[in-house]
Formats: structure tokens, C-alpha cells, sequence
């Protein structure tokens, strides 16, 4: 069956932000967390360098509606550079009101609200919000009051 998940990058805050985002959603890592030093040695690869073999080199957490977020740190010293912008966000569609609410202040925590929840002309109950580690999200709830 396809799928369809969410793959994020960070500045060697990976790890941070997974943590962050499993206190929020619940649920288990699916297969743990993956290391640079989990890389076998091959020829003609460059040794990882020993500041990045424990960051995170893949990490999966389902959050709502069998939906995936992955993540990765982008170490700079593997060419790597993040640059944040805004140009991508994380939908969510709660089921409930009560749900959205709980989802939207945990993830906004230490973060920006860019727009407060409220009911919008097309019908859902809707807010945005940046969390603490600079991910855009945005809510959609359908459920009346």
C-alpha cells in the first residue's frame, strides 16, 4: 500500500526535536534510532567524523492517521546545510476540537503561534503555529462546536 510520510532535517538537532515531537504525538521510534556510527566502513568513503558518529543519521515516528514523520541530522561536515524557510508545513487533521486544541498548544510551546485556533469561513477549526525547532504546522479540524 503507497504512503506518504514527512522527512525532516536538521542542524544536529534531531534527536532534540524527535523527542520533542513523541511527548506531543505518543508512540514508539519504529526501529529506534539509527547513528552515523551504525555505517559500515566501505572503500573510497571517507570515515564519519568522530563530532557526527552520534547523531542521528534516520529516526521514524507515526503521529496521526498512520502518517510518518522522519528525520535526520544534516551534518555540515558531509557537505550538508539547512536552511529553514517557509515553504513546507505539517497538516494535521485531529479528529476532535479537544484533540487539535491539546496538539496545537504542545507543539506551539516555546514556539510561535501564527495564527490563534479559531473557525474559518470554509468550515474547520483552524491555527498555525512554528514549534520550537522552526517546523511549520498547520491545523484543520472539521468537527463542529
Amino acid at each position: 500500500m503507497a504512503k506518504v510520510s514527512t522527512y525532516l532535517n536538521f542542524p544536529n538537532k534531531t534527536e532534540a526535536a524527535f523527542n520533542f515531537y513523541q511527548s506531543v504525538f505518543g508512540g514508539e521510534f519504529i526501529g529506534g534510532i539509527s547513528r552515523f556510527s551504525d555505517i559500515p566502513p566501505s572503500d573510497g568513503m571517507p570515515p564519519i567524523a568522530e563530532a557526527d558518529k552520534n547523531l542521528v543519521m534516520h529516526i521514524v515516528l507515526p503521529i496521526l492517521g498512520g502518517h510518518h514523520l522522519m528525520g535526520t541530522d544534516a551534518p555540515e561536515s558531509m557537505g550538508f546545510s539547512v536552511n529553514f524557510g517557509n515553504n513546507v508545513y505539517l497538516n494535521l487533521e485531529p479528529d476532535t476540537r479537544a484533540e487539535t486544541k491539546q496538539l496545537f498548544d504542545a507543539l506551539s510551546a516555546d514556539g510561535t503561534v501564527e495564527q490563534e485556533l479559531q473557525d474559518m469561513f470554509w468550515g474547520d477549526y483552524y491555527g498555525s503555529c512554528k514549534d520550537k525547532f522552526g517546523v511549520q504546522w498547520m491545523f484543520n479540524c472539521a468537527e463542529k462546536k
